[in-house]
């Protein structure tokens, strides 16, 4: 009886990102300078649907945030509305914000058009709200493969040592989380995967450049 909630979420997962790979709408950006294994891009003011997570494995957060934001695109808000799916799915990494200051991740949903200047109002007991992520700057690494927790880490490792070696050493923007998974694809699409880690950058200080 214990592995019966685990596998409906699991089955309800799988489900919902079979509509994943029919995904059209993503946030707008632009890319503004690009390295061999980096780029800056620049992302406009949108709205999205976020789940916190208190849980130490990146992999457990996305599937449980993704489970509370998969029922509310399929009519548990308020509105009823059935939402369009997007990609990507972004967790973010929240340090220090659990229990005992434990880890904790925020997985976000981007709302389509139709729905970024009213979203549907989320059931009370999914937990979920709405986030105005105002016009920022990221600085990405694209990555194949499933994104798992060791993965991840190392990836968002290697970021930071681009980073460190390029004009955007001292960049790197003080904020809420200390990096960003974006994934694209679901679980049973095993070759051709696209994810990216994703760190805010502050590119005041590169405004006026040639490569803006």
């Amino acid at each position: 009886m214990a592995k019966a909630p685990r596998l409906k979420i699991t089955v309800i997962n799988l489900l919902c990102l079979v509509v994943l790979c029919g995904a059209t709408e993503s946030p707008q950006y632009e890319v503004v300078h690009a390295e061999s294994d980096f780029e800056i891009r620049h992302y406009r003011d949108a709205t999205w649907m976020s789940a916190t997570v208190n849980e130490l494995s990146f992999q457990k957060a996305t599937s449980f945030g993704f489970h509370r934001l998969f029922q509310f695109i399929q009519g548990a808000n308020l509105n009823y509305s059935r939402v369009a799916m997007t990609a990507p799915v972004v967790t973010s990494l929240v340090p220090g914000a659990g229990p005992l200051h434990s880890l904790a991740y925020v997985v976000r949903f981007y709302l389509p058009a139709k729905f970024q200047d009213s979203p549907p109002t989320p059931l009370p007991e999914l937990n979920l709200k709405p986030y105005a992520w105002d016009s920022h700057y990221v600085a990405v690494r694209k990555f194949s493969g499933f994104a798992t927790d060791d993965i991840v880490v190392k990836q968002a490792a290697k970021l930071a040592t681009s980073l460190s070696l390029s004009p955007w050493a001292n960049a790197t923007s003080a904020t809420h989380y200390t990096y960003s998974i974006a994934q694209y694809d679901p679980p049973f699409r095993f070759f051709g995967r696209t994810n990216e880690v994703w760190v805010d950058v502050d590119a005041s200080r590169f405004a006026g450049k040639a490569s803006f």
